[in-house]
């Protein structure tokens, strides 16, 4: 089998390196890549926003299946274009992926489902109107509607605050086309969940739940990222909860996907907030999270290539996906400034040596590679990742291999997993071992 990843950041990174595990794929190539997906395939030139070009890029390669990474080219169209020409892709069609492209159309969609979610203060396309709506409750979430990388999000602690952000979305600009209509909703209270799901619109195969810190800076502070860690553990859900969960978000989630006529064939994403009232839903990604990719696949007892192979055959209902128990963690390793304004170019040094040295696999994002240096390219540069018996033991490894790991301006949190609300150590130890057990079934 012959696979192409689209994408060039450290999801597909861990995505080539996971389905090179497979007996069954004897070519993988990834387009655009990175400097250290260049040393496990080939990296190809593409445009991610052009469907066409990477139709004819697949067909040209001859690739059997074509994997996608970020949503740019899922919310350009790229499912359909594939379709059109009969070539396999895991992706979701443009319809599909409009739960990710649009803020404004997700909540729109799960009011119409009955899907639970924040409250909605309403939808702005000036800002005038936006800030005479805020009232007295703080804190309050301010919402980019189209696509920001992760950044287009504020909460917003006070009126000066919100106000300077409803300004900067929708008269300066700062968001592009993608902030020129801004929702306003409710600020849950909680813990976070990142769940995933890969699914063919009906069966799904539940991944391993996982949970990311998106500040900047530890204690969560500091403004929003791509994403600065992530980490996955036996007990951070435990079964009866994760079946109210499938309940009550997954189910009427693909119900109303396919009452509505939107096709789905791929990776779908819950984030999800855990309050007092029952779980909801925050945000829809219609793609594997980045950095919650890495954990995930450091737990992954299958062969993916199969489980997309079972997938793209309508035959996923019969596909058993097993995990390693324990836990695994990612702690990313950014430009400094990320996520303003940061220099390029830095030589890395010392990660070969961290990965030799304590096992941990660092999995590149912004890198690029000449002979055999690497170099930064991008805000977030490395994806430091590693599993272990428990939380604590993939943290050690992970971090033991951060502190070998050298370039200039380097920057990561350093309370990955530490301050966590649920943990797998404090969930009750019945919790803990039933949610083990029923993953490893």
């Amino acid at each position: 089998m012959k696979i192409l990843v689209l994408g060039s950041g450290g999801r597909e990174h861990a995505l080539v390196w996971k389905l090179r595990q497979s007996p069954s794929v004897d070519k993988v190539w990834c387009a655009p890549g990175n400097g250290g997906v260049s040393a496990e395939a080939e990296c190809l030139p593409a445009r991610l926003d052009d469907a066409d070009s990477l139709v004819s890029l697949a067909a040209n390669l001859g690739a059997d299946m074509t994997v996608v990474g970020p949503e740019v080219p899922l919310v350009c169209g790229v499912a359909d274009a594939f379709a059109a020409r009969g070539m396999h892709l895991v992706g979701p069609s443009k319809r599909g992926a409009e739960l990710e492209g649009s803020k404004i159309f997700a909540k729109e969609f799960m009011a119409r489902h009955a899907i639970p979610t924040a409250r909605t203060m309403g939808t702005f396309e000036s800002p005038a109107p936006a800030i005479a709506a805020l009232g007295a409750d703080w804190p309050v979430v301010i919402k980019a509607d189209g696509l920001c990388a992760g950044k287009g999000v504020l909460v917003a602690t006070d009126r000066a605050a919100a106000a300077d952000f409803i300004e900067r979305a929708l008269d300066a600009r700062e968001f592009g086309a993608s902030g020129a209509r801004i929702l306003l909703e409710e600020s849950l209270r909680g813990p976070e969940l990142s769940y995933i799901v890969l699914t063919d619109g009906q069966n799904f195969i539940p991944l391993a739940p996982t949970r990311d810190h998106k500040r900047v800076f530890d204690r969560d502070l500091g403004p929003n990222t791509g994403g600065m860690g992530a980490y996955s553990a036996d007990g951070l859900l435990w079964p009866a909860l994760e079946s109210e969960i499938q309940a009550t978000i997954v189910r009427p989630t693909l119900e109303g996907l396919a009452r509505e006529s939107r096709p789905y064939g791929g990776f779908l994403y819950f984030g999800i907030m855990l309050t007092s009232a029952g779980p909801k839903v925050l945000e829809f990604n219609c793609r594997l999270g980045d950095p919650e990719t890495q954990p995930i696949v450091m737990r992954m007892d299958f062969d993916l290539a199969a489980a997309f192979q079972a997938l793209l055959e309508a035959d996923l209902g019969r596909f058993e996906a097993r995990w390693k128990p324990g836990a695994s963690a990612c702690v990313v390793m950014a430009s400094g400034g990320y996520p303003g304004a940061f220099e390029a170019g830095k030589k890395i040094d010392g990660i070969a040596e961290a990965e030799a040295q304590t096992g941990a696999k660092v999995f590149h994002a912004g890198t690029k590679r000449e002979g055999d240096a690497y170099y930064t390219s991008g805000g977030r540069i490395l994806g430091v990742s590693a599993s272990g018996k428990d939380l604590p033991a993939a943290l050690a490894t992970a971090y033991s291999a951060v502190e070998r790991i050298h370039f200039d301006g380097a920057h990561y949190r350093r309370d990955i997993g530490t301050s966590a609300p649920i943990r797998a150590e404090s969930a009750a130890p019945a919790q803990a071992a039933a949610a083990a057990e029923a993953r490893r079934r």
